[in-house]
């Protein structure tokens, strides 16, 4: 059998082989580049592939796989996978609910520090200009602020408990409300609107399905308390980009931490976007609000980096490789439905 890993950094693909015993008798296959309808490879007999984030399984990326049976996506979100089309063709998919609660939390406060203390424009002046006034570099404390976490998984939950650690008022909206949760970290459940309303600043940590499509849109952003920072590390399209963007103009929002873009693919690869891209699909609109939002002195804008330690991309190779041995061993785990 042969399993084909497709975007593996140079040393996933030692650590992957190193650990060859929990899938003995197949071939591994390293395809440096990422897997979508641009970059399908000539070499297609895969019965197993694993993917990240940044490869589009669509049907017709399956279509070129005829032998495919098996997908292990590196990652915990999978809209970037056509689950439908692989329904239609018996193909099982797994993924990795849980790799770095802590370390996507961490990152948000990251990010919300940046803007709170305008870190960089403090490094960026003196960086530049050689210039160590602090003239208009006046921030606002976190302490007493009410901060609203909009999803209470395990990424949130982690998220309440460092706000916690800075004296913040915390309120959560979630459909599913974990009770136990309220009353072990001392927060308090309210409708989306109640948060919306009442937090200082909003962190989205919702995984991104038909639901919380545009979760954050022109009604919401209206609602949302005025001067109030946004910090969204979940996923793009959770988001109404080009509201966000005249939310900010505005100054119906004060500040906003981006580390996920609706048309993300597009943005990181203009250049192969235009030579070999197909426009369809793509709102051209969004893209034009991708860049009007990099380019605002109130956002801190990152490559979607939460994810990025040395320990959680660790554990997402240990969970994909035992996804991929429960497979070979008939025992799927970890399986999309």
């Amino acid at each position: 059998m042969k399993i084909g890993f497709f975007g593996a950094k140079p040393w996933e693909k030692e650590y992957i082989e190193s650990c060859k015993a929990k899938m003995p008798d197949v071939d591994l296959v390293f395809i440096d580049e990422v897997l979508d309808e641009t970059h399908i490879p000539t070499e297609n007999n895969f019965e197993t592939i694993s993917v990240f984030v940044d490869s589009v399984i669509t049907k017709k990326v399956l279509e070129n796989m005829p032998e495919l049976k098996f997908i292990a996506t590196r990652s915990t979100g999978f809209d970037h996978i056509d689950l439908i089309a692989c329904k239609e063709r018996g193909i099982s998919v797994s993924s990795v609910p849980s790799y770095g609660e802590n370390t996507v939390a961490e990152y948000a406060f990251g990010l919300l520090l940046t803007i709170s203390r305008k870190i960089y424009d403090a490094y960026d002046r003196i960086r530049e200009t050689n210039n160590w006034s602090f003239d208009g570099l006046q921030g606002f404390d976190l302490m007493g602020k009410t901060i609203g976490v909009v999803g209470t998984g395990k990424i949130g939950r982690h998220a309440i408990k460092i706000a916690n650690g800075f004296g913040m008022k915390v309120i959560a909206y979630d459909p599913y409300p974990n009770k136990q949760a309220e009353k072990e970290l001392g927060f308090e459940y309210k409708t989306l609107e109640e948060v919306l309303k009442e937090s200082d600043v909003i962190t989205l940590h919702v995984p991104y399905s038909k639901e919380t499509h545009h979760l954050i849109d022109v009604e919401s952003l209206a609602v949302m308390k005025k001067g109030a920072v946004l910090i969204n590390t979940s996923r793009g399209a959770v988001v109404d980009t080009e509201a966000l963007v005249k939310a900010l103009k505005s100054g119906q929002l004060g500040g906003a931490g981006i580390d996920v873009f609706e048309e993300e693919g597009v943005i990181k690869d203009e250049m192969d976007f235009l030579v070999e891209g197909n426009i369809s699909g793509h709102n051209l609109k969004t893209i034009i609000a991708d860049h009007i939002l990099v380019d605002m002195p109130n956002v801190v804008v990152t490559p979607h980096n939460a994810f990025n330690t040395k320990e959680a991309l660790v554990r997402i190779l240990d969970t994909t490789i035992d996804n991929i041995s429960g497979y070979l061993n008939g025992k799927l785990i970890n399986e999309v439905k």
